[in-house]
């Protein structure tokens, strides 16, 4: 089972079909906050859904396609972070995540994705790891700015979210200039 340490206080672990309910609890509670920016949150109604949601993400890691992991801060899920795809031809992973609304303001997410950016030169050896974000989705694209990403580019109405497209704004960070910083 894959489990990454990041302090005392917060690791990435591999979700597992006994976390179903944990993750619905957090997704629905979290709902409207989640919504404004992640066009799945209407189709996970059910703990169910969120059983179907961790299978998908072991099928990935199995299959060497994706690492989707929760997020766990002092012992407790509070979100879900990883690696949406492993581009192994181009060597690039691609960092997807969420925070629950009550865990935000904590460095949670910063310390996540760079543990991640980490993990994807030191274990993985890519060369390139993206973040993308919603334009106006300023907390989410504060973690690659803060992490030293440099910013690549817009892709015009790159995510349809419930009623309405939105524009992403790409980050990069290549192998070398993390091993400058």
């Amino acid at each position: 089972m894959f489990t990454y340490k990041l302090n005392d206080k917060l690791e990435l672990r591999l979700l597992d079909i006994q976390d179903a309910d944990r993750l619905f609890e957090l997704t629905d509670g979290s709902r409207s906050h989640l919504r404004e920016w992640l066009p799945w949150v209407d189709y996970s109604k059910t703990p169910e859904d969120s059983k179907e949601f961790i299978k998908a993400t072991r099928k990935g890691f199995a299959d060497n396609k994706s690492l989707t992991t929760a997020i766990v801060y002092e012992k407790e899920i509070v979100g879900i972070a990883g690696f949406n795809e492993l581009n192994w031809a181009n060597k690039v992973a691609y960092i997807g995540y969420w925070l629950g609304e009550g865990y935000q303001g904590n460095g949670i997410m910063t310390t996540v994705a760079k543990g991640l950016t980490n993990y994807a030169f030191d274990y993985y050896k890519m060369n390139k790891v993206e973040i993308a974000a919603a334009e106006f989705n300023h907390r989410s694209r504060a973690i690659p700015e803060r992490l030293g990403f440099t910013e690549e580019g817009k892709l015009r109405q790159r995510e349809w979210l419930y009623d309405h497209y939105v524009d992403h704004v790409v980050y990069g960070m290549l192998a070398d200039e993390w091993t400058k910083k």
